[in-house]
């Protein structure tokens, strides 16, 4: 989640103001942030913020940037906030702010005014951080192992599946099924053929995915190390296994779904699988 504000002028950088009729507070927000029809101050301060000029997309000179809300006060006209930007952000250009709106949630109609068009102050659920790190600061992304493609290229209804291959047929079928269930196609690097080398195969099929799961299941030593390259692409990544004691220490803390490797618990996979990929799906498009 984060704050949305633009302002028509440019911001001051410090303190600025915001007339009341300018926030807007979706039906399904107005519990949470704006209870008994005042703004919440406390949650909107909890999230980070992007701050924008109102400004026509093309304009080179025009920059967003991150910072935090330190303070706000609400009376009957507008809102006053202070506020701060993140040293360690660099600023966005407005193009490139443009170019992110999908993955921001920041809907931009075809026709009529656009959200940079107008003053306003709006609650966006996507992850910020995560989306700047994923898909707009990419010139860190420069592994000497193996070549990530560029421009990143992220296929919506890709799920990949990290896991053995020898004796896992029958999981390899459940993830398919709960792919399918989902609308996604489902890839594993055994049925992809694109390079030379092997590994670039594994990575492209890490990279392009939406969602990727890992199975633990018998330590095996290439899954742990693809899904090292999974977390470190920021990939939403589904842990499953056989034995809660193959999970690595070093990610123990994160969720993961166990299942028995009989024809009950495979149909148990499948299920908590399609819940699963359905939730991130869910996420990813609200």
């Amino acid at each position: 989640m984060f704050n949305l504000l633009v302002m028509a002028g440019g911001w001051s950088g410090r303190r600025d103001e915001i007339s009341n009729s300018r926030i807007y507070i979706t039906q399904e927000q107005q519990a949470e942030y704006k209870p008994n029809g005042l703004l919440d101050i406390e949650k909107l301060r909890s999230m980070p913020a992007i701050f924008a000029g109102e400004t026509n997309r093309y304009d080179p000179r025009q920059v967003a940037r991150v910072g935090e809300i330190l303070s706000a006060r609400q009376t009957d006209q507008a809102v006053t906030i202070e506020y701060r930007y993140l040293d360690n952000v660099t600023a966005i250009p407005q193009e490139e702010l443009v170019r992110l709106a999908p993955a921001l949630g920041i809907n931009i109609p075809r026709r009529g005014f656009g959200p940079f068009e107008h003053s306003h102050w709006a609650i966006k659920t996507p992850d910020l951080f995560k989306v700047l790190m994923t898909e707009w600061q990419r010139t860190s992304r420069s592994p000497i192992v193996y070549r990530l493609e560029e421009p990143q290229r992220v296929n919506s209804n890709l799920l990949s599946a990290m896991m053995p291959f020898a004796g896992f047929d029958s999981v390899w079928g459940a993830i398919q099924r709960a792919a399918a269930e989902n609308g996604m196609d489902c890839g594993r690097a055994d049925n992809r053929w694109d390079h030379p080398e092997i590994i670039q195969d594994v990575v492209a099929l890490i990279d392009q995915a939406a969602i990727v799961v890992c199975d633990c299941s018998g330590k095996n030593a290439n899954v742990f190390y693809e899904m090292g390259i999974a977390h470190s692409l920021g990939k939403e990544v589904i842990i499953i296994t056989q034995s809660a004691q193959d999970i690595p220490f070093d990610i123990a803390h994160l969720r993961h779904i166990r299942y028995l490797a009989n024809g009950e618990g495979l149909q148990q996979l499948e299920r908590d699988l399609s819940e699963r990929v359905r939730s991130l799906r869910s996420e990813a498009s609200s």
